[in-house]
């Protein structure tokens, strides 16, 4: 897996007007000049032909050359696998055609994102509670991806373990373990003791009421809504105790 433990993100290279293209025949030219004006969005060989108008095996001779001369490079197209499209090697090949951080050569690589889901428990595991934010922070420090994530990337990982039920969707209190997290921001919890294996969690986080109430972003300690007035809260207080005599 090619995409984890390195140091260094994966990056779109910058197109590079200055590229060397050597000494091309008139068809070579041709066809390496409308390759090159699709720039990340490559493009299919019949429209190169529709194009340029060159015959089939002027266009077969030409791209395998211009691919012996590390001009022009074939990527697959998630939408077309079975049709071949080619891109300037100075490019990196839009979302469009490669399908994104999800997909490897055309396919989605689930064991990539079934990697990435474990370390995002692992991550909210020990940190108890964590935002989106914080998971995505947690993640760039500890270096374990060749990848530069996006908070939508993270999000929607995240968004994934919650209907897999392995962590769940709270909002903070501002109290215990949420105080220091803003009041009414969402954060993520597991949902079991040993993050993404282990029995149900008990204690306050697996049956507070805050962090489904409507009025969570009013609630603070001493104001009118608070923890201290909230019949909820107090209930559910009892009723741990009592589970935990």
């Amino acid at each position: 897996m090619s995409r984890l433990q390195g140091p260094s993100p994966l990056k779109r290279k910058r197109p590079d007007s200055n590229t060397p293209s050597g000494s091309l025949t008139e068809h070579e030219r041709l066809l390496y000049d409308l390759i090159r004006s699709k720039q990340d969005m490559a493009i299919w060989t019949r429209d190169m032909k529709r194009e340029t108008n060159l015959p089939d095996n002027v266009v077969t001779k030409s791209l395998k050359s211009l691919q012996t001369k590390k001009l022009i490079k074939e990527v697959v197209n998630i939408q077309n696998k079975g049709r071949k499209h080619y891109i300037a090697t100075e490019f990196e090949p839009s979302m469009e055609i490669t399908g994104g951080t999800w997909y490897a050569e055309g396919n989605l690589d689930t064991e990539f994102i079934n990697f990435l889901k474990k370390h995002c428990v692992k991550i909210i595991y020990e940190l108890k509670v964590a935002t989106l934010e914080g998971i995505l922070d947690t993640i760039r420090r500890s270096r374990a991806f060749n990848v530069e994530f996006t908070t939508q990337q993270v999000e929607e990982i995240v968004n994934a373990l919650v209907l897999d039920n392995e962590i769940m969707e709270v909002k903070s209190n501002g109290i215990g373990e949420f105080d220091s997290i803003p009041v009414g921001r969402v954060c993520y919890t597991c949902t079991s003791k040993g993050g993404d294996t282990g029995e149900p969690k008990i204690g306050a986080l697996a049956s507070i009421p805050c962090g489904v109430c409507p009025q969570i972003s009013l609630c603070t300690p001493d104001g009118i809504i608070s923890p201290k007035t909230c019949v909820y809260f107090t209930k559910c207080r009892c009723t741990i105790t009592r589970c935990t005599i």
